[in-house]
Parts: C-alpha cells; sequence; structure tokens
C-alpha cells in the first residue's frame, strides 16, 4: 500500500491508474477506523480497480476547537488495518496541504448544508462540501463512498455533485451497528461506561418508529413516540428529530403515505451522536 502526505503524490498515483484504464474508488474518512468505514473500504473494492482511503480530520467541519482537538487518532493503527484489507493508498496530508496559506474558497449547498443537523452544528456541512471537493480535485475517483449514517451529509454532497456536474458516483453504504444497535462511530470511544450504555436508545426509538410505519401512522405520531422513548432516558439529550423526504430533506407531515427519513441527533455527557432510518408504510 502506498502513503501518500502530499497532493502531489496522491495525483501521480490517480494519474498513472486512469492512464493505465483503472477506476479508483475512493473512501473519505476522519481515521479512527471501525468496521463502519471498513465496510466502505469492502464495497468500494467491488466497484474501483483501485481504493485509495484518505485519513484527514478536517477542521473546516468542526465548530468547537475542544471537539477537534478531542476527536481520536490512531494514524498507525489505521493504516494496518488499511493493508490488511488490500487497500492500493492512503492519503494522509497535514492540514496546510489542504488548506494553504492565504486559502479563502469555500463550497456551500445554500439550502440543504442549512437545515436540520445543519443548524445544530452551523458551518459543519460547508465545511464538508469545501474538504470533499478538494480532494475529489486532487485524486478524481470514479466512486466516492459515505456511509448512510451520516444521512444528511449523503444526500448534500449528492446534491454538490449533481449542482457542479461533477464526474463522480456516489454511493450510499448502510450503516453498520454493534451488537446492541449502536451506529458505529469514531466518537463512540469518548463516551463514559454509562453513556455508551445509554445510546442504544437511539436505534431502539429508530426501530419502533418502523413498526409504527409499517402498521400505518402519521408523521406526527411518529415524532412524539420517538421523542417520548428518548426522553425517557436520562443520559441522552435529544438535539435534532426531523423526519423528512429521502432526497430533498423537506419535512413531512400528516399520513404516512411514502417512505421518510429519520434523522436522530442526541448528546450523551456532551458526546453528539447522530442516527438516522429510512422507514416505509
Amino acid at each position: 500500500m502506498k502513503i501518500c502526505h502530499t497532493k502531489d503524490c496522491i495525483r501521480a498515483l490517480s494519474d498513472a491508474w486512469r492512464e493505465g484504464g483503472e477506476s479508483i474508488a475512493l473512501v473519505p474518512t476522519m481515521g479512527y477506523l471501525h468496521a463502519g468505514h471498513m465496510a466502505l473500504v469492502e464495497r468500494a473494492r467491488a466497484l474501483g480497480d483501485r481504493v485509495v482511503v484518505w485519513i484527514f480530520v478536517n477542521p473546516a467541519q468542526f465548530g468547537d476547537p475542544e471537539d477537534l482537538a478531542k476527536y481520536p487518532r490512531d494514524a498507525e493503527r489505521d493504516l494496518a488495518m488499511l493493508r490488511a484489507a488490500g487497500v492500493d493508498a492512503a492519503f494522509l496530508p497535514d492540514v496546510g496541504e489542504i488548506y494553504p496559506e492565504g486559502d479563502e474558497t469555500i463550497v456551500e449547498t445554500t439550502r440543504l448544508a442549512n437545515i436540520l443537523h445543519g443548524q445544530v452544528r452551523p458551518g459543519h456541512f460547508r465545511g464538508v462540501t469545501t474538504v470533499v471537493t478538494k480532494f475529489f480535485n486532487i485524486i478524481r475517483p470514479d466512486y466516492a463512498l459515505f456511509g448512510e449514517k451520516d444521512y444528511q451529509q449523503l444526500q448534500v454532497i449528492r446534491r454538490m455533485v449533481r449542482d457542479l456536474f461533477m464526474d463522480v458516483e456516489i454511493v450510499g453504504v448502510a450503516t453498520v451497528r454493534d451488537a446492541d444497535g449502536l451506529a458505529l462511530s469514531s466518537r463512540n470511544v469518548r463516551l463514559s461506561p454509562e453513556d455508551r450504555a445509554a445510546a442504544p436508545v437511539l436505534n431502539r426509538a429508530l426501530a419502533r418508529a418502523e413498526e409504527m410505519a409499517r402498521e400505518g401512522t402519521t408523521i406526527e405520531a411518529l415524532e412524539a413516540a420517538i421523542r417520548a422513548m428518548i426522553e425517557a432516558e436520562p443520559r441522552a439529550a435529544l438535539r435534532g428529530l426531523d423526519i423528512v423526504h429521502p432526497e430533498s430533506l423537506a419535512p413531512l407531515e400528516g399520513a404516512l403515505e411514502a417512505p421518510a427519513a429519520i434523522l436522530l441527533s442526541a448528546e450523551f455527557g456532551g458526546i453528539l451522536l447522530i442516527d438516522q432510518r429510512v422507514v416505509s408504510p
């Protein structure tokens, strides 16, 4: 596996592969890899001739400097996992390589970035779309794989790619969960034992909503049931609960007559976790 720390290094690899007629599948990560990331890698191997993983803790998508500083990092562990998975190249640039002095250009989906979770974390999705655009321009992948757990992020990236005519296929990969249903996240390691035990309430609330949807219900009833379950857990602080159109993320109301995306965010001991489910009547 080739390890690159500069734009020139990874671009030279990408150019050589493309000139040889090989396709490239890109897996964007912020490191501290887990089974969810490796599911993305596995799907990437099935899609592309070459697989590139980027590991970059992007400061532009953190509103809280303390949250950025505490984000878990273990590059050697990550690289060992990627080698074992047969990844062709890992790109680990430093911040100055991606945001050089004088950098001032941003990329933003003006509506999708500033609703729902974007209101909980202002500027977050602007940071995501800006850095993803930079990496797409550097690596020029044929495919880019994103987890469905970050559901709004997935829709934001898809909209950006459509609007800017980017020549890359965005592939969503289903959320990977622990045995107790908690969606895998690099942030989970920061949970106290008590908060870790409480956090699966998010998945239980979504599972209950899925049952209600199959039985026939309304958007308002779904919201009430989810809210009641999460607020009954004393260690959970609900930060966002939205039931929206799966693609436009427009709010829904009334009888559930078509698929709907449920987006959750909640804090456990100050650690913000997110989860999602698309439910159908």
